[in-house]
């Protein structure tokens, strides 16, 4: 059991102030470690760029912590998180930008994403198939900061180029597009940026990129026209196909070029308006600053005459046709073909006689002046015009002024705002015309009485052809016979001649025959008689007288 405490006995305990100690050498670690990590953190956040926020339509190929950003071809920064916008319509992308990137994050600047991409224009974003998609980067030019960013749904076309951009007007898109190509003279110079609608609906405009140094060559005076596809035009100069190359036979492309004789200037600025022309020809057709109009009424048909047909003076080209339509004539409850060409006489370089005061062309007249001279053409030498055919193989017509010595005289009108000029018929009319005076003649023929007679006469031949075949067999009946009979005694007259031939050739040519041993005789006495006469004459020319008193010795030789 154990012992009682005495409590009195214990002593009593006192309230002691704790003494002021020193920091224990323990807390100087957390506390450097603590130092370093705020250094490091406050380090990293000076080393890091900013962080934007990208918008896209769709966030195709975009991946957190994968996906970069590219400019040049260096990485500037990194995609961190992928999330739908707030109304869930389209994807907002949050990326880090590098430090050394982050004065490039301005206002103006642009985002897309870059995939590959194969087209009839080139091929692009071939490295994207092993790496995978990346965000593509072009800086803008103002110096104001944004975090906020719109994304492009397609890459821009012209990125760190230098060259301008200029602006064409058409009516018409044809197959122009994005990324089309710019030609010079079948240089491929620049590219299609940009088309859209024209503010009031009625045209359309295309923004091209021409690349330096070839933008030098875009002047105020330049012509723009499109080159895509087979440019193909069928007229009355026949067919005429032209292309700038193969990729603008497949998809499409532009041209442009100075009109010859163009005087020399500055190259247009940025953003310079220009028509887009329909083709070369159209665009490198000049102007003609004088125009004189006429009204010409054919009694014909049209058909294969068109607006723009051209107008020729002496085959030369004078100027087009303007318009084409039917004139009625109320009184007469006519319908007239209606042309109306324009005429242009500074395209003509023709001269004749002088004026007076030392002017050398009279198209360069006072009007007056210039009225009696065409007057003058039309009265008196018979100026007409006239449809001809420009090609066979088109049909296409155009109007043709010459002089016609033998065309009805016609007057003229100088003094209306569009005189009428005459007309000739067409060259057409006039053989259509001739193979119907032909046809109608063969027409008129009595081709059943020819037939007729024409029958008859092949009966007649064919009752005399069989008369002559019967006088042919009774020859081979009755003659032939006869005719042998008469062949063998000719024949046998024959051998008797031949025999006869014979025989006197072995009778009189023979070497032994009767009548060579007569004639050899002959000739022999004849020799002997002439030699007697030779010495008689020979006698006489000694002695003459020989011949009366007789032969003596002179006369002999003196015996």
């Amino acid at each position: 059991m154990p012992e009682p405490t005495n409590l009195d006995a214990l002593p009593q305990a006192t309230a002691v102030p704790p003494k002021r100690g020193r920091i224990s050498v323990i807390w100087i670690i957390p506390i450097l470690a603590a130092l370093v990590a705020i250094g490091i953190g406050v380090q990293r956040i000076l080393r890091e760029g900013p962080t934007i926020t990208i918008v896209f339509q769709a966030a195709e190929g975009i991946e957190a912590g994968k996906t970069t950003i590219k400019y040049k071809d260096v990485n500037i920064g990194r995609v961190t998180a992928v999330q739908l916008t707030d109304d869930f319509s389209k994807v907002q992308v949050t990326a880090k930008i590098a430090k050394h990137a982050s004065g490039l994050m301005v206002q103006d600047a642009k985002f897309w994403v870059v995939r590959p991409s194969i087209s009839l224009s080139g091929v692009s974003g071939l490295s994207t198939l092993l790496s995978g998609n990346y965000i593509g980067f072009e800086p803008g030019s103002t110096d104001r900061a944004e975090s906020l960013f719109t994304g492009l749904d397609t890459a821009p076309v012209i990125t760190e180029q230098e060259g301008r951009e200029f602006l064409l007007e058409t009516g018409d898109l044809g197959s122009l597009e994005v990324g089309s190509p710019v030609y010079f003279r079948r240089l491929s110079v620049g590219q299609v940026i940009a088309y859209e609608l024209a503010a009031d609906g009625k045209g359309i405009q295309v923004r091209v990129f021409v690349k330096s140094p070839y933008d030098k060559q875009v002047f105020a005076a330049t012509r723009f026209w499109n080159a895509s596809g087979v440019d193909m035009s069928i007229g009355a100069d026949g067919v005429n196909v032209r292309t700038e190359s193969l990729v603008a036979l497949l998809a499409g492309g532009l041209a442009f070029d100075v009109p010859p004789s163009t005087p020399a200037a500055a190259p247009a600025p940025d953003d310079t308006r220009f028509r887009l022309y329909a083709s070369r020809e159209a665009a490198m057709k000049l102007s003609d600053p004088v125009a004189r109009h006429y009204v010409l009424h054919f009694d014909e048909p049209l058909r294969g005459l068109a607006v723009g047909a051209p107008v020729t003076f002496l085959g030369l080209p004078a100027g087009e046709v303007t318009g084409i339509s039917l004139e009625i004539d109320g009184s007469s409850a006519k319908v007239l073909p209606r042309v109306e060409i324009a005429f242009y006489p500074e395209r003509l370089i023709a001269y004749t006689k002088a004026k007076p005061d030392g002017g050398a062309s009279p198209l360069a007249y006072e009007e007056a002046q210039r009225r009696a001279f065409v007057k003058r053409l039309v009265e008196e030498r018979g100026l007409r015009g006239q449809l001809k055919s420009g090609s066979l193989l088109t049909g296409q017509l155009y109007v043709a002024f010459e002089f016609h010595p033998k065309a009805p005289k016609a007057r003229v009108d100088l003094q209306r705002n569009e005189p009428e000029l005459p007309v000739v018929p067409g060259t057409l009319v006039v053989l259509e015309a001739k193979l119907t005076g032909i046809l109608d003649k063969i027409d008129r023929l009595p081709l059943d009485a020819l037939g007729a007679s024409l029958k008859k006469d092949l009966e007649e031949l064919e009752q005399t052809l069989k008369g002559a075949t019967r006088l042919m067999s009774n020859l081979d009946a009755q003659l032939v016979p006869q005719l042998k009979t008469s062949l063998e005694d000719v024949r046998r007259t024959l051998g008797a001649v031949e025999r006869a031939v014979r025989g006197a050739d072995t009778t009189l040519l023979g070497p032994d025959a009767p009548v060579q041993q007569d004639l050899r005789n002959t000739l022999q006495e004849f020799a002997r008689a002439a030699r007697s006469l030779r010495l008689l004459a020979d006698q006489l020319e000694r002695a003459p007288s020989s011949l009366i008193r007789g032969k003596t010795d002179a006369a002999t030789g003196g015996k």
